[in-house]
Formats: C-alpha cells, structure tokens, sequence
C-alpha cells in the first residue's frame, strides 16, 4: 500500500513561544542541548517572536519537490515518499549547492568540522518510519505543532480558518510557495508582516528549470551539440595523433635495440 505523504500544521495563533519543540528536537537528533535563537549546524528549529506575542517556528520545509535534491549532484539529498527530505553524509561532495538552491535558505553547513555536513531538520524520518509522529509535534503543549498526513492537515487548516475567519490571514502559507511543503503554516497576520516572503515562486524551481529550458531555441541546442561533436573530433584526433607518435617511437627504438644488437655480434666475431 502507497505510503500517504506525511507533515506538520504549525498554527502561529496557538503558539506560546515554550521552545518545547527545540528541547524536543535537540533529543531525538542528539544535537547539543543549547538552543541557539537561530538556525544553524547544532540547531535545526527555532521559535522566534517577530511581533509582540507573535510566535513563528523556523525549519525546514520539506517541499515538495526540494530545489536542494534537485541541484545536488551526487544524490546526497531525498525526497522521501513518507514527505521528511533527508541527507546521506557518506556520499555528500561538500559541494553546497543545497544551499544555494533552497529558497527558504535552510541547510546549514559545519564550516569548522574537519569532516562536515549538511544539518537540518529531517522531520524526525527515523521516528516517522516507525509510525510515530515527531518529536517537536508531541512535545507540544497546545497543538501549535500538528503531526500527519499533510492532505489531513491542509483540512484542518481550512476548517481552522473557515470557523475562526477573523482570527486567521486566509492564506495557508506551504499550500502554493515552491509548489507545495510538507510543512504548512497558519497565522493571525499577513505572512509578509513576520518575515515570510509572498512573492516567492509559485513554481518548484525544479520544474521552473525545465519550463525554461523547453522555450530554448533549437539553434541553440543545436549550436552546443555541434560544438559538442567538434570537440570530440578534436580530441579523437589528438588521441590517435598521440598514438601515432608513441607507435613510431617504439619502433624507432627497437630499430635502434636492434642495430646494437648486430653491431655488438659483428664485433664478437
């Protein structure tokens, strides 16, 4: 049976800024008990108050489908089909792109770890492959943070906001943005009034890249390609030059070898 995509409901209305989901989140990854006030290597969700008794989660998004998997070269990045996008330190290059590629501008970087990573929040996959919800969703105390299935949730916030109207901002923000997150938000303000940006692409910039590259002019791939095979004949023929000249080697030297040899029996006799 098809693993239905899970996620995280974070209701902006219901926070109380506790930080029980950082004290939570630090535990089930082993991260360092301090609790930075922002992002970083060693902290992977903060709670931050952006207006008076306004309290916004920060993590990963876990999009849809991730600009950061898209980019990475090697894979070390995935989309799971239980939602959690999760890193493969063994394979990683160090490259960053991931960091460049994330609109959210989540993925932290060990700068001064002689063997570093890529560190962000995993929406606890471990916990979630086993069924359970994660660790900051069930450490919290007034349901801020709401674990399941993220068709459910995006239920439960349009029920939220159609009986609360003038409690909620209309917008589920994570119902558009990169086309889709498996972490969605609600809010009694605007998004754009406590730092969230409503004008970033509706589009998953993976799927943005191929729109593009679709409307590129054929000359164009046709220039590239020709200049592809000019290339190839070029080194092709630099290669069996090369060859040439190491073959006419050989046999100059074993001319030489040879010539020696016979001056040597001649002066034997």
């Amino acid at each position: 049976m098809a693993v239905k995509p899970k996620g995280l409901l974070i209701d902006i209305t219901r926070c109380i800024g506790c930080g029980a989901c950082s004290d939570a989140c630090k535990k089930a990854n082993d991260l360092p008990e301090k609790v930075d006030p922002v992002l970083n290597q060693d902290t992977w969700t903060v709670v931050e108050e952006r207006k008076k008794d306004v309290f916004v989660r920060d993590l990963c998004r876990h999009c849809l489908d991730p600009a950061c998997v898209s980019v990475c070269p090697v894979g070390a990045l995935e989309k799971t089909p239980a939602g959690p996008v999760i890193y493969d330190k063994s394979i990683c290059l160090g490259c960053r792109y991931c960091m460049l590629g994330c609109q959210f501008k989540i993925p932290r970087f060990e700068w001064f770890s002689p063997t570093p990573r890529i560190r962000k929040c995993i929406l606890c996959e471990p916990r979630v492959r086993e069924g359970k919800p994660t660790a900051c969703a069930e450490a919290c105390p007034t349901e801020a943070t709401v674990f399941g299935d993220r068709d459910t949730l995006v239920k439960m916030a349009e029920a939220r906001i159609a009986a609360n109207p003038e409690k909620y901002d209309p917008h589920i923000y994570g119902m558009e943005e990169v086309g889709g997150t498996s972490v969605i938000f609600l809010s009694p303000v605007p998004f754009e009034d406590i730092g969230f940006d409503r004008s970033i692409d509706k589009f998953p910039l993976p799927e943005l890249t191929f729109r593009i590259l679709q409307h590129v002019p054929t000359i164009v791939v046709a220039g590239a390609a020709l200049l592809g095979g000019s290339y190839f004949l070029f080194k092709r023929k630099a290669k069996v030059a090369e060859a040439a000249e190491k073959e006419a080697a050989a046999k100059e030297a074993a001319g030489k070898d040879a010539g020696e040899a016979e001056g040597k029996e001649e002066a034997d006799e």
